[in-house]
């Protein structure tokens, strides 16, 4: 990830294969445009994390994940159809018959919405379809002489069917099965991925413990017929959730990037050495509910890794911190969010869910 990426994200350019001389050089997606995008999408969109692409793969498909931090794979309390999203064990605490619209804004001009279906068969089953797509906004298309061609908008569409299965009274596992589809002007690409995740409830104490193993799988198509093959966003992931026995909080603590410990994996302004103790600190995300009722619920989180590589980019005032609050009545479940992914612009996020 390179700290001059995000200023330029609106003034890159490509032409088509072919179009490229000697005298006229110009950007083709094989030897520019893509290993571009894969280090300037994610900085983008994430403000974070390994350069790859289909960074939809790892956005909060809600504003509750999103207002405490982003990552959180335990929130079993939570029964809004995007709950397992990150954790498909998480279905099994779903309600059933329930459908989710999701919308984010992103930085220049970009967009993330979805949509989710939940519906539980028997005692023990919960299935899901989902949908997703991040909108990485307009840009220009030009000539090699710089001359403007038209506009393109890149953009990842993913689709999903999850499942989850209740092992016992206390513990469900789940797996989803995704495609993601990513379209960059006359370019497209296909991946495909499977998540894994376990999750143990005590709604006696309130207690949710979760391990997920995040978007296994491969591009199985690639932009450009034999270019090499974009790494998925995979992640390792453990967390929990527990209530405070004398508060009405609930205190969520999630540890993220399990199997990324190279200095190489983390961003630095300067490219300085991290040492152990930040190399740590970067993996963890907590966040807390605060039940004002039984129908709002006010939320907040802190992403320490999103916090140390926007402040090393140049970003001070509200790095790493998230907010938002949830109502929820009877059927219909509202909230909304605040975050910042990146150095232009923080992130706006609204979801509602209703049970039929």
């Amino acid at each position: 990830m390179a700290k001059q990426a995000a200023p330029a994200a609106r003034a890159l350019k490509f032409c088509k294969k072919g179009e490229n001389t000697p005298a006229a050089p110009c950007r083709t997606m094989k030897k520019s445009l893509l290993p571009i995008l894969s280090a300037l999408l994610p900085a983008l969109v994430w403000g974070q994390g390994i350069a790859t692409s289909f960074q939809v793969m790892r956005l909060p498909a809600s504003a509750h994940v999103a207002a405490l931090g982003g990552e959180h794979i335990s929130l079993a309390a939570d029964d809004a159809p995007s709950v397992g999203f990150a954790n498909p064990a998480l279905y099994a605490g779903a309600a059933s018959n329930a459908v989710g619209l999701q919308y984010m804004t992103m930085p220049a001009g970009g967009s993330h919405f979805g949509a989710q279906y939940v519906r539980a068969f028997g005692d023990r089953h919960t299935a899901a379809v989902t949908a997703a797509c991040l909108s990485y906004g307009s840009m220009d298309e030009t000539d090699q002489q710089g001359v403007k061609s038209g506009t393109f908008t890149p953009k990842d569409i993913q689709l999903g069917v999850g499942y989850s299965y209740l092992l016992s009274d206390l513990v469900s596992g789940g797996a989803s099965l995704k495609m993601v589809s990513s379209s960059y002007g006359s370019y497209s690409s296909l991946a495909l991925a499977v998540d894994l995740g376990l999750n143990y409830y005590d709604p006696d104490l309130d207690l949710s413990l979760s391990a997920a193993l995040q978007n296994i799988g491969r591009q199985v198509k690639t932009f450009d017929e034999g270019g090499p093959r974009q790494h998925l966003p995979f992640n390792a992931v453990v967390g929990g959730s527990f209530a405070l026995a004398h508060a009405p909080v609930r205190l969520t603590v999630t540890m993220t990037d399990l199997t990324r410990w190279s200095q190489k994996d983390y961003f630095t302004a300067s490219g300085a050495k991290l040492g152990f103790g930040r190399m740590l600190a970067n993996h963890f995300v907590v966040g807390a509910d605060v039940v004002v009722s039984e129908s709002i619920t006010l939320s907040a989180g802190y992403n320490l890794r999103r916090a140390y590589e926007l402040k090393q980019a140049g970003e001070s005032h509200w790095a790493g911190l998230s907010g938002g609050a949830t109502l929820s009545l009877r059927r219909f479940k509202f909230g909304v969010s605040y975050a910042q992914y990146a150095l232009s612009s923080a992130s706006l996020g609204v979801n509602a869910a209703y049970v039929f």
